[in-house]
């Protein structure tokens, strides 16, 4: 048995129900552990390129923790992967700690960053210590734990320290490219059969309580597709060099006059109460 993995409760007084939404919750990252196995090598080579990167550092990382000081924070880069994220956090001198739940992620996380820590655990059973981190950072994770997201954000919430950053990117529904996306998921075997588009009025409304919402962009268009998810479109690697620049170019245009109808994904920065 995996140490790390959510263990069933051994209290005998659990309900029913709750057994049951552990139980549920367990089938859904298993599901994901599996897929990740499954499409590992062909993710890291069309999103860990310099291609990539440099999309996600202008595009998603820069507004996702604009205004914030990362320099010593303690920051969770919570479904990390191999950390494609933690390669932005440790640029900014933070003390960064990596969570996912695939020991072949962690693996990889681990011999790629030595300087931060990687954890082979489940979100929703981390054993990390209440208000510990100035900073959590979901890319692109939350859709992978659906229908649970609720309680995921509930455990973020515990972790966070009083004044702590919640800061996401996420696909989003309400918007022309979920009607495609929710097609695609059903029939491309890069996607698992429980990912789903957030639903980000809904979180604001059950979270409004526990988080003062700091900012919201909603962004994507060609240069998401073609340029971060070329997996997606089966373009091989190779030819991003050759295109990249431009569509990043036109993408910054788009973006300025884009909103929740016509983004692919929404970049968020909440603050815990």
């Amino acid at each position: 048995m995996n140490p790390f993995s959510p263990k069933l409760p051994t209290n005998l007084s659990l309900s029913s129900v709750d057994l049951s939404e552990h139980l549920s919750r367990r089938v859904s990252e298993q599901q994901q552990e599996h897929h990740y196995s499954t499409i590992a090598a062909e993710y890291e080579v069309h999103y860990s390129d310099a291609c990539s990167r440099d999309y996600r550092w202008r595009f998603i990382y820069e507004p996702m923790f604009t205004g914030i000081e990362l320099a010593g924070r303690n920051v969770l880069d919570a479904m990390c992967g191999s950390g494609q994220t933690t390669e932005y956090l440790l640029a900014q001198n933070a003390l960064v700690t990596g969570l996912d739940i695939s020991g072949e992620a962690i693996e990889s996380y681990q011999s790629r960053w030595s300087n931060a820590q990687g954890l082979r655990r489940s979100l929703f059973s981390s054993d990390l210590k209440e208000s510990s981190f100035d900073c959590v950072a979901i890319v692109g994770g939350l859709h992978h734990i659906h229908p649970h997201v609720s309680e995921g954000l509930q455990e973020i919430h515990r972790l966070l320290k009083p004044g702590g950053h919640f800061c996401f990117m996420e696909p989003h529904t309400g918007s022309l490219p979920d009607i495609v996306r929710k097609f695609w998921y059903k029939h491309d075997r890069l996607f698992a059969d429980n990912e789903a588009a957030i639903d980000l009025h809904a979180l604001k409304n059950e979270f409004a309580q526990k988080f003062t919402y700091r900012s919201v962009q909603y962004q994507g268009n060609v240069a998401f597709l073609l340029v971060l998810n070329s997996l997606v479109f089966r373009i091989p690697a190779g030819w991003k060099p050759s295109y990249s620049r431009p569509l990043m170019a036109l993408e910054a245009g788009i973006n300025r006059f884009q909103g929740k109808l016509s983004s692919c994904y929404v970049v968020a920065q909440w603050q815990k109460r």
